[in-house]
């Protein structure tokens, strides 16, 4: 198929945009026929809400799931249900946004702001993909070590390898890739099913738990945030964005429409079986934990559960195999995890600085980065070091938030970025009480987990006042940016795809009436 490219304006310049290069190497035909039957339509659409459901089904989740169902049974799966209800209106929000645009996230951010800001935000993004691709090499190397007991350190490298092999496939074809990231999102959710069927959790007690809420114990409200805050990642907004750009949309109000609500379901039903997974790794860790059989050693485990010691707890509770398919989930959850982090690591780049570099190059680098505190970490401190890191990486992902999802919101109430396809009134207040609801979460976790550090760390007095007199001006400076970033004027001015394919109609009308009344001149002449 040949490469589609679109000149949106911009304060009355052109820029050309070459959606290929943004979209991924295309090797299939993602073409939508406005002709064809509804249902046919919507298969096209289907991978990209299938691609940032993985965000949802990390490593990094999958600990704040198993630590929660350890702790409260099944009491916080309602956390679970909200939260990704909450997610399903952002990620919708961020589809949209590149469907009406035809640009995704960083690009908009890179036109929009001034150079330092841009350069910040960038910053702030490529680091957000890092400490999100962290617990997925971490998880990845936990699983080759359940399966073939190869040590941490080793798997490190593997994983590393492993998932550039994969995102090869994108060669190919970006719906190859997103076919290959739906099947190991399948396989994860089989394996943990089955490890539900093994334990059997109470059906009434998981529905309770599902649809009342309830916080009962001291630690119940800081596990609800720390679920909360582990489910909206800031690379994902700008992954979303950039996917929906590898279908050929129509720029007619129609064809936007149909892509915006085909995106959606896409997404619901993506989201819908995240939630069937979360649901089961909770039920899974709360019945196996609160069995009335359990030894005092695998209670010690229960106490202070991780994704190491979670898969000795379940080899030695449940047996051999359902250990095995554990590690599979495992495996399946930190390469597939990794090869989306991968892929937002290339927007991100392009898309702020617009560096064209070989796609070879971009995923070893991103690749790189991420592994070498994951290396460094687990050959220091093994396991439970490598543990710690993925606690580390959670607090970098909540504290990076606010950076991608503000300018999100702006940017998708914006008649300015938007046209006549903007929010309406109740869209846009209800999204914006929503993003400062998860950014308050996100922060609360992020100040919590700082302060606890602070006072219950073994470091002497002075060293204590010394961090917190350096914390201080950093959290202000924190603080005044999220206000900058919400308050500044929304200055630069785009045209939709559709408000550009109607002024290319109204010129090629012009066009038409001139030559045509030239073409009477000579008719009358004669």
């Amino acid at each position: 198929m040949k490469p589609v490219r679109e000149t949106p304006a911009v304060l009355g310049k052109e820029e050309e945009v070459d959606i290929e290069a943004v979209a991924g190497l295309r090797g299939d035909d993602c073409g939508v026929n406005s002709q064809d039957p509804a249902w046919k339509r919507f298969l096209r659409h289907i991978g990209p809400g299938f691609m940032v459901s993985l965000a949802y089904l990390d490593p990094g989740n999958l600990e704040t799931d198993l630590q929660a169902g350890a702790n409260h049974r099944y009491e916080l799966l309602w956390v679970i249900l909200i939260g990704l209800i909450f997610a399903l209106i952002i990620q919708s929000l961020s589809a949209n946004l590149g469907v009406v645009t035809g640009r995704h996230l960083a690009e908009l951010c890179k036109s929009e702001y001034p150079v330092w800001v841009k350069i910040c935000l960038w910053l702030l993004a490529e680091v957000a993909v890092i400490a999100a691709d962290i617990p997925e090499v971490i998880g990845t190397a936990f699983a080759f070590n359940l399966l073939f007991n190869i040590p941490v350190w080793i798997g490190v490298l593997i994983a590393g390898s492993s998932t550039l092999l994969l995102l090869g496939l994108q060669r190919y074809g970006v719906r190859k890739l997103e076919f290959l990231v739906a099947l190991l999102v399948f396989v994860m959710a089989a394996c943990f099913f089955v490890e539900m069927s093994i334990v059997k959790p109470p059906a009434k007690e998981v529905l309770k738990g599902l649809f009342i809420p309830r916080l009962n114990g001291s630690s119940a409200t800081a596990d609800a945030i720390a679920l909360l805050g582990a489910l909206v990642m800031p690379h994902n907004l700008f992954l979303h964005s950039a996917l929906v750009l590898s279908r050929d949309t129509p720029a007619s109000v129609r064809g936007m429409n149909d892509a915006c609500r085909f995106f959606l379901f896409e997404s619901g039903i993506a989201l819908f079986v995240a939630l069937l997974v979360n649901i089961a790794i909770i039920s899974v860790s709360g019945t196996v934990c609160n069995a009335g059989n359990l030894s005092p050693e695998n209670a010690a485990k229960c106490g202070d559960l991780t994704l190491d010691s979670s898969s000795f707890l379940l080899k030695n509770v449940l047996g051999r195999s359902s250990a095995i398919v554990y590690g599979v989930a495992l495996l399946a959850s930190g390469q597939s995890s990794s090869i989306t982090g991968t892929y937002a690591g290339q927007y991100i780049m392009q898309g702020f600085l617009d560096i064209k570099m070989k796609k070879w190059v971009r995923n070893l680098m991103t690749r790189s980065i991420a592994i070498v505190p994951s290396l460094v970490v687990s050959i220091i401190g093994g396991s439970s070091g490598a543990g710690r890191l993925i606690i580390i990486a959670s607090m970098i992902l909540s504290f990076e938030l606010p950076f991608a999802l503000i300018p999100l919101l702006k940017f998708s109430s914006s008649r300015n970025k938007m046209g006549q396809s903007n929010n309406s009134i109740y869209i846009v207040g209800f999204s914006w009480t929503l993003g400062f609801i998860i950014i308050g979460i996100n922060v609360y976790f992020l100040s919590s987990k700082l302060i606890g550090w602070i006072l219950h760390n073994s470091l002497p007095t002075y060293a204590n006042v010394l961090v917190g007199v350096t914390l201080f001006p950093l959290m202000l400076l924190y603080v005044a940016s999220v206000i900058y970033l919400t308050f500044r004027k929304d200055t630069v001015k785009f045209m939709s795809r559709r408000e550009q394919e109607d002024m290319d109609n109204t010129e090629k009308a012009k066009v038409a009436n001139k030559d045509g009344s030239e073409d009477d001149r000579v008719v009358q002449s004669n």
